[in-house]
């Protein structure tokens, strides 16, 4: 029997898996996660609730989770925030609709010219006088 093998036809979305079928940045943000949770787990042991130091240690650990493994459009959770955040606070509400006007360009221009040329004509007058 033939086996198949599906092979996706936009190449830029596949990843490079290095250690068990994992990305560098999702091993770099379990790691730290690791890192961070299970000191936890021993230093709230200490005080003799095993539920509530494997509860802390999940609490601490999820957010390291949640920003190795989440992507909204192919795109990490610090960026969709960063895109939010510009979106919702930086950005101005109400974006005008502006045509590049050709003719308002042309006017604006010898407008510009014809302010030159008063502007010359008047140097030259006051070094006549003089």
């Amino acid at each position: 029997m033939a086996a198949y093998i599906s092979v996706p036809r936009d190449l830029t979305r596949v990843k490079s898996k290095i250690l068990f079928g994992l990305t560098k940045r999702q091993i770099v943000c379990f790691g730290t996660g690791a890192l961070i949770g299970v000191p936890v787990y021993f230093f709230v042991r200490g005080s003799g609730n095993l539920s509530l130091a494997a509860l802390s240690m999940i609490a601490v650990m999820l957010p390291f989770f949640f920003f190795g493994m989440y992507e909204r459009n192919g795109q990490p959770p610090e960026v969709v925030a960063r895109q939010f955040y510009q979106a919702r606070f930086v950005r101005p509400k109400v974006r005008p609709y502006r045509t590049n006007n050709y003719y308002a360009a042309l006017v604006r221009q010898a407008d510009a010219q014809e302010e030159v040329t008063r502007i010359v004509q008047k140097a030259q007058q006051r070094k006549a006088r003089r």
